[in-house]
């Protein structure tokens, strides 16, 4: 029996995959090297007898930190650390019984929209619909798998699209809360202001039990809100009153896709509204910020206190970037350089202000749609997953403008979902579905009422 009819015996219910957990485990790393969804695999999960998650296999990405397995947020700099903490949603998830299979991997430190960027000597996850496919990024390995795996919930990350991009090519759900909603301590940066955990998951209920397991105030997280968490698992017949946003369905955007956006609104009542700002500068604001503050949390890989070494030679600064030369990847070292430029005396001012002040501004443009609408709503992605072979042939600002549906909400922080909206060329396509700060439950509600 190969791997994936092992795993359609386990849908069809003929096999359990808790009570045969090791076995689970082992067609688990046959899949991995076929598709490479994981950069670590634990071969002898604990297995809790209760909590609300004790039926669930839990996936965690690779930024994010587990006690004493390896965790390098898909990088070669930090090879061989493994922590000695569990990240909070770790803890969170160990006492609700979760079972923890893994890391999953991603771009290096979140670098990207197709998970082509791997650490130097990792392959990129494959498509679970075609091979010659990307997932999607940064965290393609957490979508993938989840789309194999029905009893299955990944935990991710996004700074800018992280999880809803990998959501859609994949076609799983994937939530992005509001940032401060869901504890950070244990998340390794990519940009601190942005980066915030998710979950992805093939059916909306086991979704929505994550998250209300994850959410909450944690004193050891300075960003973390002290906010009463709703009960996402309970079910309301509440009415929504939605927008499609204009510009997201223009040009550059898949006939396709946009049929099947319209295809699963079919009977609602809905509005278009206009986020011309957002759409304009969204891109350059949001690659600005992240690459600023990627600059700086990269500084502390140096070689000295943890991740990869090199014999001390030399002064500080030739260990200092011999140590990153050989470990970083291409993509983190051009982040690096436009990151440091951007906040560089002299043009501070002119790029990395400027950009936090249209923040603001694309922060306010939201707002005033939400005064009027519970939820607004683009496509998740322009395109279905692209081929590897296409992705080569794309420039660095073409892979950038990939993310022009995401880095809206991202930039807000405000809470979005993907939906699986339908299939273009056997590819799924998904819908972004966006709300308020802290109206999660809005998001789930109306997934569910799509059902």
């Amino acid at each position: 029996m190969n791997s994936l009819e092992f795993i359609k015996k386990a849908k069809s219910g003929k096999i359990d995959l808790i009570k045969n957990t090791k076995q689970t485990i082992q067609e688990i790393k046959k899949i991995n090297k076929e598709y490479n969804y994981f950069l670590v695999i634990d071969e002898n999960p604990k297995i809790p007898k209760k909590g609300k998650l004790k039926d669930k296999l839990v996936s965690i990405k690779d930024c994010i930190c587990v006690k004493d397995m390896e965790s390098k947020s898909g990088s070669k700099i930090l090879e061989g650390y493994k922590p000695v903490f569990d990240a909070t949603v770790v803890k969170r998830i160990r006492e609700e019984g979760g079972i923890i299979i893994g890391k999953t991997t991603q771009d290096v430190f979140g670098f990207g929209s197709f998970n082509v960027n791997t650490g130097i000597g990792y392959k990129p996850p494959k498509n679970p619909f075609d091979k010659t496919r990307a997932c999607g990024g940064s965290s393609g390995g957490a979508a993938g798998i989840t789309q194999l795996l029905d009893n299955h919930i990944a935990i991710s990350e996004s700074t800018g699209g992280s999880i809803a991009c990998p959501a859609c090519y994949c076609g799983v759900y994937g939530i992005t809360p509001t940032y401060g909603r869901v504890s950070r301590y244990g998340l390794m940066d990519y940009a601190n202001s942005m980066d915030k955990i998710g979950v992805m998951s093939k059916n909306i209920e086991d979704m929505a039990l994550m998250l209300e397991i994850i959410s909450g105030y944690d004193e050891k997280d300075s960003t973390s809100i002290d906010k009463p968490v709703e009960k996402y698992t309970q079910k309301s017949n509440k009415k929504f009153k939605i927008a499609v946003i204009k510009e997201f369905l223009g040009k550059g955007v898949d006939k396709e896709v946009k049929n099947n956006l319209i295809n699963k609104l079919k009977g609602l009542k809905y509005s278009k509204v206009s986020l011309p700002l957002t759409f304009k500068f969204g891109i350059p604001t949001y690659y600005l910020i992240s690459m600023s503050e990627a600059s700086t949390n990269l500084a502390k890989y140096c070689g000295m206190r943890y991740g990869k070494h090199a014999e001390l030679k030399g002064n500080f600064n030739e260990y200092f970037s011999k140590v990153r030369s050989k470990n970083f990847s291409k993509e983190a070292k051009r982040r690096i350089i436009l990151g440091t430029f951007a906040r560089m005396s002299g043009f501070r001012d002119a790029f990395y202000l400027k950009a936090l002040k249209v923040r603001t501004k694309i922060i306010n443009e939201y707002k005033k749609h939400f005064k009027k609408y519970d939820l607004l709503i683009t496509p998740t992605m322009p395109n279905i997953a692209p081929k590897f072979s296409e992705i080569n042939k794309m420039t660095p600002l073409q892979n950038y403008m990939m993310d022009i549906m995401t880095v809206g909400p991202n930039l807000a922080g405000l809470p979005h979902l993907n939906i699986p909206s339908g299939f273009s060329n056997k590819m799924p396509t998904g819908m972004l579905v966006i709300a308020d700060h802290f109206q999660e439950n809005k998001l789930i509600q109306f997934a569910r009422s799509l059902l």
